[in-house]
């Protein structure tokens, strides 16, 4: 098993604690930012930031649905961490500033993925689609934030 990792990041235009807010606020803003990619979206407990229980149905590929139970956490300032219940996969935001009144946020999600040739496979394309998803979400941010 090889680790996989996606990375994508987008400059917001708006204050990097205003955007970190946003995306922490998971009973509110964060649900709202999600793409059609994601379902079932529920907060078990908490709702911002470190502490929160959320859940959702990642959807990666017609075929391929993730069950996602994230434990949130925040390690350092500007950083929030999402680490599965049911997977190996976590998924770091971190959010800096980026110039006057913006910010630069960095969405990075690793996995343990599987060996063999499907694992290749994994390794080789899996990436793309999840900074895809990615890359809609913070598209998302942008707008919330009139971008």
């Amino acid at each position: 098993m090889a680790q996989v990792e996606a990375t994508t990041e987008r400059i917001i235009a708006a204050g990097p604690e205003d955007v970190f807010d946003a995306l922490a606020d998971y009973s509110g803003t964060r649900e709202k930012l999600l793409p059609e990619q994601f379902s079932e979206y529920e907060v078990r407990e908490g709702g911002d930031g470190e502490g929160t229980l959320v859940h959702w149905k990642l959807q990666a590929t017609s075929k391929r649905i993730r069950d996602c139970l994230l434990e949130v956490s925040e390690p350092q300032d500007g950083e929030l961490v999402e680490k599965d219940r049911n997977s190996s996969m976590v998924t770091t935001w971190t959010v800096t500033p980026s110039g006057e009144g913006s910010s630069r946020v960095v969405v990075t999600t690793t996995w343990n993925g599987a060996g063999g040739i499907g694992g290749f496979f994994e390794k080789t394309f899996a990436p793309k689609g999840l900074a895809r998803i990615y890359d809609a979400e913070l598209a998302k941010l942008a707008a919330h934030f009139g971008g």
